[in-house]
């Protein structure tokens, strides 16, 4: 081989290293989706930047944590939201599980804990599920804008009292001058303050405050101004989910399975429950309104590993193996602070704005809260999900967040 070619030659191979090296490192950095089923990808600590100590020691936090309330949920509820007026269950409750969850990083397992696969009620995460659908049809131009008022886009609803066709009544939710001008925007932000009862539930009886005897002046308080009063409650959050119903005409768990279970690769168990007397008449079938929480029973029902799957979709900003199931503006405008409340988002997305409720967590992160407390945390900064079950207060997940990102290998 004369020298010229020879030179030519170690060229050529410098140049095809480098292209194998460069789609090496672009590989590498392609974000990891788990595929459907349980077979999904672990790491060791080390490999994902943290120590074994660290994330050992964040299980342990998440295990000597556990709720100290009931396992029988019913019983529980008897306890607390039970003691509220009209507080009687009309939704189903089961036996909960113990601590239990999980750890991902950049899409992988670090960690899990408890029965990772046991299918529990998850209480008020179950409102992120409610605002999805919402997303998906405002994603599809099903809902115009969230400013348009809630009003323009419901029929009557014909609401099939005792599950009879032939025994009814018809609501109209948003027809009191008050209740009119309430839009999207407002339900999902809970700033609607929507007067009216649903499913046998007056919107005052919801955490109804307590050692109050004069009972008149909350059911007659003057309502405020839909967009100016933060207000957690679940009767309006119910009330979106009818909304929402009434916007796809079909039931809701049937289109968050089509739309976001399936394309995550989410299991078959998780189901979503309504309430025994929130079957409405809807094109000539019998459909269940589900309920958008837990506070008198129902709601979404789910095992750790497909809260993480949902909160791995958030993090990668509703995009998911190349597909976008839900848009980047939308999950944008989920996880903006509303003018009420800049620690809220769309339900249920808690923001960390100010770092004032996780001081040790970044700036950017966010959760999905239910009672429980059902946590699915998500950390942008960190590439970081953590789904915890049955813990005690944020506090403890704090002292988790600061194990795992303070000690990082």
């Amino acid at each position: 081989m004369t020298p010229a070619r020879r030179r030519a030659f170690v060229r050529l191979v410098a140049a095809l290293f480098a292209v194998v090296s460069t789609a090496t490192a672009v590989a590498a950095q392609q974000p990891y989706f788990p595929p459907p089923g349980d077979a999904w990808e672990r790491r060791t600590p080390e490999q994902m930047g943290f120590t074994k100590r660290s994330v050992d020691s964040a299980v342990t936090i998440a295990l000597k944590n556990e709720s100290t309330a009931p396992r029988d949920l019913l019983a529980n509820h008897q306890q607390s939201f039970g003691r509220e007026p009209m507080s009687e269950a009309i939704g189903p409750f089961k036996e909960r599980g113990g601590a239990a969850g999980m750890i991902v990083r950049r899409g992988y397992i670090l960690a899990e804990w408890g029965d990772p696969n046991r299918v529990d009620v998850t209480y008020s995460v179950t409102k992120s599920f409610v605002t999805t659908t919402i997303g998906l049809a405002f994603d599809r131009k099903m809902i115009r804008a969230v400013t348009d008022k809630v009003g323009d886009y419901m029929a009557p609803i014909v609401v099939a009292k005792n599950g009879s066709f032939s025994n009814y009544e018809v609501l109209a939710p948003f027809e009191s001058e008050h209740n009119r001008k309430i839009t999207w925007e407002h339900l999902l932000r809970q700033t609607s303050d929507w007067q009216g009862t649903l499913w046998g539930k007056p919107d005052w009886v919801d955490r109804f405050p307590r050692n109050t005897t004069d009972t008149a002046s909350v059911i007659n308080r003057a309502r405020f101004e839909p967009g100016t009063r933060y207000t957690y409650n679940d009767v309006r959050v119910n009330l979106m989910a009818l909304a929402s119903l009434n916007v796809w005409r079909r039931p809701l768990p049937e289109v968050l399975k089509e739309y976001v279970m399936d394309p995550i690769g989410a299991s078959n168990s998780w189901r979503w429950y309504g309430y025994d007397n929130s079957w409405v008449i809807l094109d000539g079938r019998m459909v269940q309104s589900v309920a958008g929480g837990a506070h008198w029973g129902g709601g979404m029902f789910i095992n750790a590993r497909d809260m993480a799957r949902f909160g791995l979709l958030t993090l990668r900003d509703g995009k998911w193996n190349g597909k976008q199931v839900l848009s980047q503006e939308w999950i944008r405008m989920s996880r903006s602070p509303g003018p009420a409340n800049d620690a809220y988002g769309f339900a249920n997305y808690f923001l960390n704005t100010g770092k004032k409720a996780l001081p040790d967590a970044p700036e950017s992160a966010f959760w999905h809260l239910g009672n429980g407390n059902n946590i699915i945390y998500v950390d942008p900064v960190n590439d970081l999900v953590i789904v915890t079950r049955w813990l005690t207060n944020t506090r403890a997940l704090n002292e988790m967040i600061k194990v795992l990102t303070t000690t990082k290998s």
